[in-house]
């Protein structure tokens, strides 16, 4: 199972990014799916997560990203994505995906991680 990660970038204070992930792999079917960041000097930490609990997706968010940041998934694709809007430059980090996957010939789901993607807020 690989997560592939896209949507990094240089952006303003104010502006907005999107980033993505793709599964892929035997994979027979995925929990939860999420974004985690790590900032230089700091532990990583959760951003957002979705799982597929409802067809919608039951969602939680960092208290520092709720109204800004959207997460969705395209459950179809195994893809998850987070629209970042009105970025700050508190919120660079390099930003990794992380998902709950259940892959064909095992027996139970696994926790993986994508390479992470860099993300700077200039001010």
């Amino acid at each position: 199972v690989q997560l592939q990660a896209s949507g990094g970038g240089l952006v303003q204070a104010g502006g907005s990014l999107r980033l993505s992930c793709a599964a892929s792999g035997s994979i027979v079917s995925i929990n939860a799916m999420g974004w985690y960041r790590q900032a230089p000097g700091k532990q990583r930490e959760l951003v957002a997560t979705i799982t597929t609990i409802t067809s919608s997706g039951s969602t939680n968010y960092a208290d520092s990203v709720k109204g800004r940041f959207t997460i969705y998934r395209e459950n179809a694709k195994n893809t998850v994505s987070l629209q970042m809007n009105s970025l700050k430059p508190e919120d660079t980090a390099v930003y990794y995906c992380n998902a709950d996957v259940w892959q064909a010939g095992t027996i139970s789901y696994r926790n993986y991680w994508g390479r992470g993607t860099q993300v700077t807020v200039s001010s």
